[in-house]
């Protein structure tokens, strides 16, 4: 994309609409608008765990995945624009298979927290998940490319085998639900 803000405060979308990157304007509530954000809060929050110290392996996976996400938010952003296919999300499925492969059978369901970096693994899943949701719900209504779907949900799995993988690196185990309170 040759196109680079120079001037951020336009003015343009004070009444309430917003251009995509084919030059048409939408409504800022609009669908792929709300699909656009989520995946945009996504990035930001795989940003925020990016600051905590994390083994060098995952940092460069996490940066490889942010700017997979910025291409994604690209083809949000542009109708008929197609930047995700089959080959990121087998990337994913790699990666998925590679760090799931050292960790313990999951006895229990786990609970978001451990070290701050793990929790953090969790909020970007979470945040993840309802990106997904929104570009779903897009899809209903407009055809969108089936990678970008697959994407995201790969994408929140490796959010969750992450949490546990940096828990494991931190020293700590998952934190598992109880029936009862401890």
């Amino acid at each position: 994309m040759a196109t680079r803000l120079s001037v951020i405060a336009t003015r343009t979308g004070d009444a309430g609409t917003t251009g995509l990157g084919d030059g048409s304007r939408v409504d800022k509530n609009a669908p792929r608008i709300e699909s656009m954000g989520n995946v945009d809060e996504l990035n930001s929050v795989i940003g925020l765990l990016r600051t905590e110290s994390l083994p060098k392996d995952v940092d460069t996976l996490l940066s490889r995945v942010q700017n997979d996400l910025f291409d994604l938010g690209a083809e949000l952003c542009i109708p008929g624009h197609t930047a995700i296919n089959e080959a990121h999300v087998a990337f994913l499925d790699t990666s998925l298979d590679h760090y799931n492969a050292n960790l313990g059978k999951l006895e229990e369901f786990i609970l978001p927290g451990g070290c701050r970096a793990a929790a953090l693994a969790h909020v970007a899943r979470t945040v993840c998940r309802r990106a997904e949701r929104s570009v779903v719900a897009l899809h209903a209504i407009e055809t969108l490319n089936a990678p970008v779907m697959q994407y995201l949900n790969r994408l929140s799995d490796l959010c969750f085998v992450l949490s546990r993988v940096l828990n494991r690196e931190a020293g700590q185990g998952d934190i598992l639900w109880r029936r009862e309170p401890a």
